[in-house]
């Protein structure tokens, strides 16, 4: 199952994101490497939502990301949520 978490950033993520960025970036890269994360971005212009992509069974590795994602614990997201994501088209697409 894919999953879309969905990120609200504050206001001045940009400027406060510096020197939280590679402890989130190392988060994101051991979900990748464990198969977990798919894909990860901000939405641009402005810069005011991310969307992480999950491939999981239920929502519980999603939300222990997000425990431990220090954007989300020094409050560069002011709100979280998960959704799951039907995907229809694609290679991994679920046509059950």
């Amino acid at each position: 199952m894919f999953w879309l978490l969905m990120y609200k950033l504050a206001d001045d993520y940009l400027e406060r994101r510096p020197p939280l960025r590679q402890a989130h970036l190392a988060l994101a890269q051991e979900a990748l490497l464990r198969g977990e994360l798919v894909l990860a971005g901000a939405l641009a212009d402005p810069v005011d939502e991310a969307v992480l992509v999950f491939r999981a069974e239920d929502t519980a590795v999603i939300e222990g990301f997000v425990q431990h994602d220090p954007y989300v614990q020094h409050g560069l997201v002011t709100d979280w949520s998960i959704r799951r994501w039907n995907v229809v088209i694609g290679a991994d697409a679920d046509l059950g």
